[in-house]
């Protein structure tokens, strides 16, 4: 980042990356219109290290919000469209065969980056699919029994179509699991969408982020004293065991045949600290899990046939679970 840019912070400083990370939203609002509770969701997900399922129709920039977030932070990223011929190593890399040395090298995939736009997952079938678990879980790819980091930051953004399921392969949940947060792009507003066509008319490029205004806001350093910060957030005891009993009260609805597992219980609590620390604070209250109660735990229930002929949609089970559980004071 050139050291003159006005909004760069610091680093090392967690007040100063809290500045920066914020800065973001008014930043990628340069180039996309009226997402910004899907951007605090990538926010939230880097500081946590986790990854991103992103749903919506086509056309509501779901790719141009990552690589706004990627110019933003001058992070690196790179996009993988997923269709059914797609084979593990087109994502992971491969060992290619050198003729001047008569020895095999690794070339690497396009795993190998900060932010990986993986377009349209459910596209690909299940080995495919399953290529990206060791790198999401591990951040790592093993290639011929020998391990490979992966940058850090990471974080897989994965976007799937929720209209349209001919020809696809529905993520099994195992790995649904694997996603911290799935996040709903909705389609825009009436005055957001008459912006969109405006800022088309005046010539705006999705191709071209830096001549629509997007610069670097913050760093990987900034990112990384976020995350220490973040880490340092108070968890009372009475708010851990709210996490609990939300989770566990998925597991007992009637509604459901999969309830929330252990791991989305600590994915909860570890969004909950992140959103707390963005707010500005250096303590979790009910409200933080409340927040991000939905988008950290609907891809990680599963909805008895019944109940979906009735109406019933994971949102709906979540909101009446937090309705339900008592609140601690």
């Amino acid at each position: 980042m050139d050291p003159t840019t006005d909004n760069a912070a610091p680093t090392g400083d967690p007040a100063a990356a809290r500045a920066a990370l914020e800065a973001l939203r008014a930043e990628i609002a340069k180039a996309v219109v009226g997402q910004d509770p899907a951007v605090t969701g990538l926010v939230v997900a880097l500081l946590c290290r986790g990854h991103v399922l992103l749903e919506g129709v086509p056309g509501v920039a779901k790719t141009l919000l990552i690589r706004s977030l990627a110019a933003a932070l001058e992070l690196d990223t790179k996009r993988v469209q997923f269709t059914p011929d797609l084979m593990p190593s087109d994502v992971t890399g491969s060992l290619v065969y050198d003729a001047r040395t008569a020895e095999f090298s690794f070339q690497p995939g396009p795993v190998f980056t900060n932010l990986l736009l993986a377009d349209e997952i459910n596209r690909t079938p299940p080995k495919t699919q399953s290529s990206l678990l060791e790198a999401m879980e591990e951040r790592q790819v093993t290639v011929d029994g020998t391990p490979r980091a992966l940058p850090d930051p990471f974080l897989v953004a994965a976007t799937q179509n929720p209209v349209e399921y001919e020809g696809t392969y529905p993520l099994p949940e195992a790995q649904l699991d694997r996603f911290l947060l799935k996040l709903t792009i909705p389609l825009p507003s009436r005055q957001d969408e008459i912006d969109v066509l405006t800022r088309h008319a005046e010539g705006f490029d999705p191709r071209d982020l830096r001549a629509a205004g997007v610069r670097p806001v913050a760093t990987a350093a900034d990112l990384e004293a976020a995350r220490r910060a973040v880490a340092a957030t108070t968890v009372s005891p009475e708010i851990t065991a709210y996490v609990v009993d939300i989770c566990r009260a998925t597991r007992e609805s009637p509604s459901l045949t999969l309830g929330v597992s252990p791991r989305g219980a600590t994915a909860l609590l570890g969004t909950a600290r992140a959103w707390a620390w963005l707010t500005g604070r250096d303590y979790v209250i009910p409200d933080d899990v409340k927040a991000l109660a939905l988008p950290t735990l609907r891809h990680r229930i599963q909805l008895r046939p019944e109940a979906e002929m009735e109406g019933v949609t994971a949102d709906s089970v979540i909101t009446a679970v937090l309705s339900h559980v008592p609140v601690p004071r």
